[in-house]
């Protein structure tokens, strides 16, 4: 524990009691701040293991599809139906205040058609595939907003850890500590004065 170097006098002494109440009163402002926060992120935590998996399952399928149709054509053919692009994404992002944290939300509009090529030669797997992929896009970028939350939210524990630690085991203690000392120090200037006044009274009274 340090002491804060300050002249021991009454003016500081009130000024020092001053910011104590005020680092208190601040600590327990961060420490309910740090507790809601951890809830939030556990619940957003598990909400988001949960979409993640079911994202995995769903892309694992769309793979799959895509794996089987292709094993149904050849390359050429294959390459030739993928090269010109039907669909068209446009994403835009919109940001949302979560307990001061600044999460984002993205939205996906979907245009055109993913299959875009002729039906000769093309198996029709590769139109279920596509399809698959087109359908899931939204909830990709759902799971990366989700997790983007999760990563920001995460950060702004640790910076209210850090000031709420800084608080209760830095500031708090020094004040409290340089308090004491000064109000120590104030007792012995109040009980020097007394012994000097009771000095200065006895000789008065013998002479």
């Amino acid at each position: 524990m340090a002491r804060i170097n300050v002249n021991p006098n009454r003016m500081e002494l009130s000024r020092l009691k001053k910011r104590l109440a005020v680092a208190r009163r601040g600590h327990k402002l961060l420490k309910d701040k740090q507790d809601a926060l951890i809830k939030a992120f556990l619940e957003k935590a598990r909400a988001g293991k949960e979409l993640r998996e079911s994202v995995e399952k769903e892309l694992a399928e769309c793979y799959g599809t895509f794996v089987l149709s292709r094993a149904q054509t050849t390359p050429e053919i294959l390459e030739q139906a993928l090269i010109f692009p039907g669909a068209k994404s446009t994403l835009s992002v919109t940001w949302h205040n979560v307990m001061s944290v600044m999460v984002p939300e993205y939205d996906v509009q979907q245009e055109g058609n993913p299959v875009n090529y002729g039906f000769v030669n093309v198996p029709l797997l590769l139109d279920a595939a596509l399809e698959q992929f087109s359908g899931i896009i939204v909830k990709l970028l759902h799971l990366a907003a989700e997790e983007k939350a999760i990563r920001l939210m995460a950060g702004e524990i640790e910076r209210t850890r850090r000031r709420v630690n800084a608080l209760e085991y830095v500031m708090i203690p020094n004040l409290v500590e340089t308090i004491r000392y000064i109000s120590m120090k104030l007792d012995e200037q109040d009980r020097s004065t007394l012994t000097r006044l009771m000095k200065i009274k006895e000789i008065v009274s013998a002479k």
